[in-house]
């Protein structure tokens, strides 16, 4: 497994983000230390930039919004992110299509 992500035993997956509002495009940028990076067109204002990426990350790995909860990093670029439904195997694919 990843650095970036971890399974836990109840099957909930956690990632490590690391987040750059404001982009020309969302999209994937590679990994940033132990942390997957992800560039965001949304601004980083009112929680749009969470929004966003709450509905990237579900609609990449085919979950409902609802399946992604935000744990950590409300204001911060690293966010860690909780996901429910998703595979290992789901994850790592997410993470390689950068």
């Amino acid at each position: 497994m990843s650095d970036w992500f971890r399974q836990a035993a109840d099957g909930r997956i956690t990632l490590t983000l690391h987040i750059q509002p404001g982009a020309k495009k969302t999209q994937f940028a590679g990994l940033h230390g132990d942390a997957l990076k992800i560039r965001l067109a949304a601004p980083p204002v009112d929680g749009k930039a969470n929004e966003a990426l709450i509905k990237f990350v579900a609609e990449t790995l085919k979950l409902p919004k609802s399946a992604v909860t935000l744990k950590s990093g409300q204001t911060s670029r690293r966010k860690v992110l909780e996901v429910q439904g998703a595979t290992p195997s789901s994850v790592e694919a997410f993470g390689t299509a950068v």
